[in-house]
């Protein structure tokens, strides 16, 4: 038995013991509050289903997944074991992270990406309950020209399509690189030009600033069309560092003024690099979150 694999069955035993003892400690809290689990990566590599728990603790209710592409697991899990442990922790995954699939990886086609296995990753999806599959990032050989862009578009629509078919909404999540301007087009805008109803975005805050550009303004032009938010903050060095949630230059409260507008329905925490310990780093942050946004 691997050492995962025994983590797992006595994690599960334990919280399972705990649900019996004390099933309002696992209920729902309200509101929603999201930790995107990239900021918590080398800990969710080395175990899991103890990080999940201590995620829990902390006070998250919500998590965003950052793997399936490449080994079509849930941090080492299948769809019903990683389901299994987020329930016995009062936790609810509404959306996860995916790629592309164009880009090869040492010259192999990864598998779980909108190209390759589609169907398989949106049926474990659906098993989990994920309710929104995101196109995470698109690297340097995927982006190309506006014509590639138009591409790129195109394949969104597909991938949706197959997604809607299992009640799933596809999106987009942007970094800053979508902004830079392509004679006097953004490829942003191409990629918004993909079937609204298909393809939905997930904006992140943090790149939205860096690219000084201005998210309630996208709020107004496209109405509804951002039902996933990264909330992740910027320092005030000239580096424009992440930082916690509520300690950088982000207006957070003006932004959540038009929550409503942007059609938010989920967010997630997220802080690429930390200080120190991201423990530390996401509590500071929900701290913030809880006095004064929600």
């Amino acid at each position: 038995m691997t050492t995962s694999r025994r983590s797992f069955l006595k994690s599960t035993t334990l919280l399972s013991a705990g649900l019996y003892m004390a099933p309002s400690k696992f209920k729902m809290k309200s509101p929603t509050i999201g930790l995107q689990l990239y900021t918590v990566r080398d800990a969710m590599a080395k175990d899991p289903v103890s990080t999940l728990a201590k995620v829990a603790a902390i006070g998250y209710n919500s998590v965003e997944g950052a793997t399936y592409t490449g080994d079509e697991k849930f941090y080492g899990m299948s769809a019903a074991e990683f389901k299994r442990v987020l329930k016995q922790n009062g936790l609810i995954i509404p959306s996860s992270h995916y790629r592309l699939g164009e880009e090869k990886v040492n010259g192999e086609t990864q598998k779980g990406t909108m190209l390759n296995d589609w169907n398989k990753a949106v049926d474990d999806a659906a098993e989990v309950g994920i309710k929104y599959m995101v196109c995470a990032y698109l690297s340097e050989t995927e982006r190309g020209d506006l014509d590639h862009y138009k591409k790129v578009a195109d394949q969104l629509n597909i991938a949706g399509e197959r997604c809607k078919k299992s009640g799933i909404q596809l999106c987009y999540h942007n970094h800053n690189f979508e902004f830079v301007k392509q004679g006097e087009t953004y490829p942003y805008d191409i990629l918004l030009k993909s079937e609204k109803n298909l393809v939905k975005m997930e904006i992140d805050l943090y790149w939205i600033k860096k690219a000084g550009q201005d998210a309630v303004k996208l709020f107004h032009e496209h109405p509804g069309r951002f039902p996933l938010w990264h909330v992740k903050d910027m320092d005030k060095t000239p580096e424009q560092n992440f930082t916690e949630v509520g300690n950088g230059i982000i207006d957070f409260k003006e932004i959540f003024k038009y929550k409503s507008l942007a059609g938010m329905k989920y967010f997630f925490v997220e802080e690429d690099k930390c200080p120190g310990s991201p423990f530390d780093s996401i509590t500071k942050s929900i701290n913030y979150i809880k006095k004064n946004l929600v």
